[in-house]
C-alpha cells in the first residue's frame, strides 16, 4: 500500500514539475523569439558586464539570441507533449543549471537590472530571477531522474511531427517579428501608450530617491563619503556609486528628450503637444542602418511637407556619422539627437518608423514596412495607417495561439483516432 501511494505521490509531482516547466521554458522562448532584437540587447548587456564585448561581434550575439529562444521553445514542447524523453530532461537541466549560478551572480553584483528571462514581458529583480531558477533547477531534477514516468501525449507515429511543427512554428515566428515587428510589444512605447503621461509621476506618488556615495582614499584607508560630508582635498578620489535610498515610482518612460542637431533645442514638449501627426524616424546608429527604403523615407518626408505634418529623424549618432548619412541617401529632413537606449527601445528596427498626434503612439512601421504612396493618398485624418488599430491584445493572443494550438491539436486527434482505428483492426483479426 506505501509502495503504491509512493508510486502515485512522485507520479503527480512528476507530471507538475513536467509542466510547470513546458509552461515557463514555451513562454520564455517565445517572448524571446519574438523581440529578437531586445534579446540580443539583453545578451550584450551581459557580455559589457564580463568585458567580453570585444571577443563577440554583433552577428554573433544575434544567432545566440535566435537559437536560445526557439532552443527554449522547443525544449517546453518536447516536455509538454512528452516526447524526445531521452534529450529534452538532460537539455533542460543542463540549461537550468547553467542559468541559475548565473542569475546568483547577477543578484549579489548586480551588473545588469534584470536577467531578461521573460523580455519585456515580465520583468523580475535579479534576486526573484535567482530564486525562480532555483525552483525551476529542482524540478527539472526530478523531471530527469522520473523521465521514464513522462506519459506521452502522442504516439511514436506522429512524435516527430510534433517536434517539427514546433520548430517551424517558432521559427516563422522569429523571422516574421525579426521583419516585421514584435507581434506583442510589452515596452511603453507600444502603440496606444501616451509618452508624456508615461513621464509623469501621478499624483500622491513619490519618486525614487537616489543617493551618490563616494569612495576615497588617505594613507592606505578607504573609506566611503556622502556629499554632505564630502572631505578636504587630503582625501583623494577613487571612484563613486549610485544606490537607492528610497524606492518610490519610476516612470516607464524616463529617457525621451529630442534635441535639435542644429541648434540644440529641446523640442521634447513642442513634439508631444503637438496636435497634428509627427512622425519619428527612428536609427540609433545610422552607420548600422539598414538604407534600402530611402527613397520610400525621402519619399514620406515628401508628403510630410505637402500635408504640413513635422518629420524628425532620431539618433545617437556622430556629427559624422549624421553628415555621412545625409550625403549618402539625400536626406533633408531635420535630425534630432536622443539616448541610445531609449531609441532602441522605440522600435525594434533600425530604422523604425513611429507615428505621434499628441504624444500619443498611433502607429509604428519596421524598415520593411514603411507606408509607400499606395497608402499615403490623402490627409492621414482619413487613412487606415493614421488611426490607433483596433485590433486588441486579446485578439492578438488568440491568433498567435490558434496558430499554434490548432494544428497540434489536430495532429493528437489524428493520431488518437488512427490508434483507434488500428485497434478496432487488431481485434477483428483475432477474432
Amino acid at each position: 500500500m506505501e509502495n503504491e501511494i509512493q508510486h502515485k505521490v512522485i507520479g503527480i509531482c512528476t507530471t507538475v514539475c513536467r509542466f510547470v516547466l513546458a509552461g515557463v521554458f514555451i513562454f520564455s522562448g517565445f517572448v524571446k523569439a519574438i523581440d529578437l532584437l531586445g534579446t540580443q540587447y539583453k545578451i550584450q548587456d551581459y557580455l559589457e558586464a564580463l568585458g567580453w564585448t570585444d571577443a563577440f561581434p554583433e552577428l554573433l550575439s544575434f544567432l545566440v539570441s535566435a537559437l536560445l529562444g526557439m532552443m527554449e521553445f522547443c525544449l517546453g514542447v518536447y516536455l509538454f507533449f512528452g516526447i524526445r524523453r531521452i534529450i529534452a530532461p538532460r537539455a533542460v537541466v543542463v540549461v537550468m543549471a547553467f542559468m541559475t549560478p548565473l542569475s546568483l551572480w547577477l543578484a549579489l553584483d548586480n551588473p545588469v537590472s534584470d536577467c531578461g528571462c521573460f523580455g519585456d514581458a515580465i520583468v523580475l529583480s535579479n534576486w526573484e530571477t535567482f530564486w525562480k531558477n532555483v525552483v525551476l533547477l529542482a524540478m527539472s531534477f526530478v523531471v530527469l531522474k522520473w523521465r521514464k514516468r513522462l506519459f506521452p501525449l502522442v504516439t511514436i507515429r506522429f512524435d516527430w511531427v510534433i517536434a517539427l511543427y514546433g520548430f517551424l512554428y517558432i521559427f516563422c515566428m522569429t523571422i516574421y517579428c525579426y521583419r516585421e515587428l514584435p507581434v506583442f510589444d510589452f515596452r511603453p512605447y507600444s502603440i496606444g501608450a501616451n509618452i508624456r503621461l508615461g513621464m509623469e509621476i501621478p499624483e500622491g506618488e513619490e519618486p525614487t530617491i537616489y543617493e551618490t556615495r563616494f569612495i576615497l582614499q588617505k594613507d592606505g584607508v578607504k573609506k566611503e563619503f556622502l556629499l554632505e560630508n564630502y572631505p578636504d582635498s587630503t582625501w583623494s578620489f577613487v571612484d563613486s556609486k549610485t544606490v537607492v535610498k528610497k524606492k518610490g515610482y519610476e516612470p516607464p518612460i524616463q529617457d525621451f528628450s529630442m534635441i535639435n542637431y542644429e541648434d540644440g533645442e529641446d523640442i521634447t514638449e513642442q513634439v508631444l503637444t503637438d496636435e497634428r501627426y509627427t512622425f519619428l524616424l527612428i536609427a540609433h546608429q545610422l552607420q548600422l542602418a539598414d538604407d534600402s527604403k530611402i527613397d520610400l523615407i525621402n519619399e514620406l518626408y515628401d508628403y510630410c511637407l505637402e500635408q504640413g505634418y513635422a518629420f524628425y529623424c532620431l539618433t545617437s549618432s556622430s556629427d559624422g556619422e549624421i553628415q555621412k548619412w545625409q550625403e549618402n541617401t539625400g536626406a533633408e529632413y531635420p535630425f534630432c539627437l536622443m539616448d541610445n537606449i531609449t531609441l532602441k527601445t522605440m522600435v525594434r528596427s533600425n530604422p523604425g518608423l513611429m507615428l505621434l498626434k499628441g504624444g500619443v503612439v498611433v502607429n509604428k512601421w519596421s524598415v520593411n514596412n514603411i507606408p509607400d504612396e499606395y497608402q499615403l493618398t490623402g490627409s492621414l485624418d482619413t487613412l487606415p495607417i493614421g488611426a490607433i488599430s483596433q485590433q486588441s491584445f486579446v485578439y492578438r493572443t488568440i491568433q498567435v495561439i490558434a496558430w499554434f494550438v490548432f494544428p497540434l491539436a489536430f495532429i493528437c486527434i489524428a493520431d488518437l483516432m488512427w490508434e483507434r482505428f488500428r485497434n478496432r483492426q487488431r481485434r477483428l483479426e483475432k477474432e
